[in-house]
């Protein structure tokens, strides 16, 4: 979409609205996020060619100071269709929550609700922040499946069931009390559907088209032995991720507080953050991630050679943030389990853990982390024989809260090297 002014479809209760919605963008030194509307309306519209019509003959809301707004007002109206990723069906939500979790479930759950805490903000509707920040477990929706897994994670889903079964109506409610439709010039809005119209036909034409010039090139009875020979070594580069191919790695840490996103990299076995002067820069969502890549910021990651494919990938809008699971950092929990002893603890969840605060400490050139798990240490001498069992070594013995109050404290002091976005 032209500069980021994008077309949302919110499924409210009394009908599907479109509206365009503009992320983030600069203007000097300020921030600015904004949906089309005017002061305290968010204007919706039942049908694309009501929009179309509006915005071409409007100039008093709150998108006509962003830099891209000539462009977008005077897109075909065909371009103003919500594309898939950008429709929110806010009624739709207790039924998903009502199914077992699986990663579609949880994928459409976590953009809606990361659409519903934005206009929440951006809108200020006090009872939508208030419910967001009343119910932090929401944000789990991102982890995936895995923070479902077990009774735990089953009571986790539960506790989602009830907060959206207690509040979500209510928050459906203030949402719908912001929106509002202005009157459209009738003629204007006939345009607009025989723009739509034409547009239909002419998808359908080529389509047709196509089918008999393949027809025609290819030949019915054309030899199979004509067909290209598969290139494997292309298929293989082929199926190399974007993200490997520049060598940085998306990275979701789940804290206690909240799921964040950032990128690290490393160069000659150092580790690079999205960061700078040992902070590191996080985000809530991946798409806020995506969207901030697409701008220019002052960060020890844009020094890698890289990155540049990485940013022009934001701007085009065909970044795909893609985490592995070894780029997934689980982090509550893991103090309480060491608490209990050696045999309660996920090693590779702690492992895991054990090379996030180190890298995290060696990015802000701090030997804190190396010293605090040397295995002259309490704590340092229980994570590695958790790491490495033998049953040659000498065991840890209980009690362990010092070894867990000391992994507390790693935890915190991580945590306080991330800057929120």
């Amino acid at each position: 979409m032209a500069g980021d002014i994008i077309p949302i479809e919110l499924g409210l209760t009394r009908g599907d609205f479109v509206t365009l919605w503009a992320p983030e963008w600069h203007e000097g030194d300020d921030e600015w996020e904004a949906f089309l509307g005017h002061e305290e309306d968010l204007y919706g519209f039942e049908a694309v060619a009501h929009l179309a019509a509006f915005i071409r003959n409007d100039n008093d809301n709150d998108l006509v100071d962003h830099p891209s707004w000539t462009v977008v007002s005077a897109l075909a109206a065909n371009e103003l269709e919500p594309d898939d990723l950008h429709r929110f069906d806010l009624v739709g939500v207790p039924e998903l929550v009502a199914e077992d979790p699986d990663s579609d479930i949880l994928a459409e759950l976590a953009a809606t609700f990361e659409m519903v805490q934005t206009i929440g903000d951006v809108c200020e509707i006090s009872s939508v922040t208030s419910f967001f920040a009343g119910n932090p477990h929401l944000g789990s929706v991102g982890i995936g499946v895995e923070a479902y897994v077990g009774k735990d994670g089953q009571n986790l889903w539960d506790r989602i069931g009830a907060s959206i079964s207690k509040s979500w109506d209510d928050v459906i409610d203030a949402i719908d009390s912001v929106v509002t439709t202005p009157d459209v010039d009738a003629a204007a809005v006939d345009v607009a559907e025989a723009e739509l119209l034409a547009a239909a036909e002419n998808i359908v034409d080529v389509d047709d088209v196509s089918e008999e010039d393949d027809d025609v090139e290819n030949g019915d009875d054309e030899d199979e032995d004509d067909e290209e020979t598969p290139d494997p070594i292309a298929d293989a580069a082929a199926d190399e991720s974007f993200w490997a191919t520049v060598g940085i790695d998306p990275v979701r840490i789940i804290t206690s507080e909240n799921t964040y996103y950032t990128l690290r990299c490393y160069i000659d076995d150092e580790p690079i953050f999205l960061g700078r002067t040992g902070s590191i820069t996080v985000f809530g969502s991946e798409r806020s991630l995506a969207r901030y890549l697409a701008d220019d910021h002052d960060h020890d990651l844009a020094k890698v050679s890289t990155y540049a494919e990485v940013q022009t990938a934001a701007i085009d809008g065909s970044l795909q943030i893609e985490i592995t699971d070894d780029n997934v950092y689980v982090l509550p929990g893991l103090a309480d389990d060491l608490a209990e002893g050696p045999t309660a603890v996920d090693a590779d969840q702690l492992d895991l853990a054990v090379e996030l605060f180190t890298d995290a400490a060696d990015f802000a050139d701090d030997d804190s982390v190396e010293t605090a798990l040397a295995t002259s240490t309490p704590l340092g001498w229980y994570v590695s024989y958790t790491l490495e069992p033998d049953p040659n070594r000498l065991a840890p013995s209980a009690p362990f809260e010092a070894e867990a109050e000391a992994w507390r404290a790693l935890e915190r002091d991580f945590e306080a090297r991330l800057r929120k976005e």
